[in-house]
């Protein structure tokens, strides 16, 4: 049908120019960006997904930092109680060379000079320990003698509780007496700088305090590995999840630049012949004067 007022083709090469060029719009927006979805109309679904699945990878990286600190902070610990095994053995094995028959009165007075000054050691391990500021194995405001929350995951109830003050306060209740000047581990307020008798006085009785001393640490080292071993595997798990959690927002988000780049293309083609359709429909109302002519 030929009409000066409704030209049908023209019509619909515009409605196909129209459609390609939105799809034109955003293969172009796609590649540029590298995403898929931009904006929630593109896959309002795909976009909902995607939010929860990053939501999920933050806050499971701030939980991998949050599993290093607390691996670095009981390392801290352990590194000041291995430090502290090596000055309890050493003092041990004063004591034990001070009970010999064969130490005479100055050898045992110059051995106990050097146990004083070991144990005042031991005082100023436990009591200047510190991460981060904070003391770690002091009796009073310690980090490690109260229990311990670590938050490794991103939900609230992905946490990790550990509790020390057992065989902290066991170490601590283990060392009273080996040297006289101070508790050495547990007072808090103890001046170095006395002078003892455990090796001059008693220092058959003083190995077996000794031993039992080195048995406690020994036990709060364990500990403090074990939690330490089982945040190192949650570390690991959560790099695991958050990779695989990482791939499947991406593959939701970003874009297939082969598939865009081809679909691109052909939409290209497509709006360069239908603007050459829609001149050639454009052309004819020119039919209809030459009916008139």
């Amino acid at each position: 049908m030929l009409s000066l007022h409704t030209n049908n083709a023209a019509l619909s090469a515009q409605n196909s120019l129209s459609r390609t060029q939105s799809t034109l719009s955003t293969s172009m927006t796609r590649l540029s960006t590298g995403y898929r979805i931009n904006s929630a109309m593109d896959d309002a679904a795909g976009l909902q997904i995607a939010t929860r699945l990053k939501t999920q990878t933050s806050g499971m990286q701030v939980a991998m930092r949050n599993t290093q600190n607390s691996i670095s902070m009981l390392q801290t610990a352990d590194g000041a109680l291995d430090q502290t095994s090596n000055i309890l053995n050493r003092m041990k094995d004063l004591a034990t060379q001070a009970a010999d028959g064969s130490s005479t009165a100055a050898d045992k007075t110059a051995m106990q000079g050097e146990y004083d000054s070991l144990a005042d050691e031991l005082t100023n391990i436990f009591s200047n320990t510190k991460f981060g500021g904070t003391e770690l194995m002091k009796t009073t405001g310690g980090k490690l003698n109260a229990a311990i929350s670590f938050q490794i995951g991103a939900d609230s109830a992905e946490k990790l509780d550990a509790d020390f003050t057992t065989e902290l306060g066991t170490a601590t209740d283990a060392t009273t007496g080996i040297g006289s000047i101070s508790t050495r581990f547990s007072a808090d307020n103890a001046v170095p700088g006395g002078v003892g008798a455990e090796l001059t006085g008693a220092a058959n009785a003083t190995i077996s305090k000794l031993a039992t001393a080195i048995d406690s640490v020994s036990a709060l080292r364990s500990k403090i590995g074990a939690v330490a071993n089982r945040l190192d595997h949650v570390n690991s798990n959560l790099s695991n999840i958050s990779t695989n959690t990482k791939a499947a927002a991406g593959r939701i988000m970003d874009v297939d630049f082969a598939t865009e780049s081809a679909s691109m293309t052909s939409n290209q083609m497509l709006l360069q012949a239908g603007t050459a359709m829609l001149k050639q429909s454009n052309s004819q109302s020119s039919l209809v004067m030459s009916l008139l002519q």
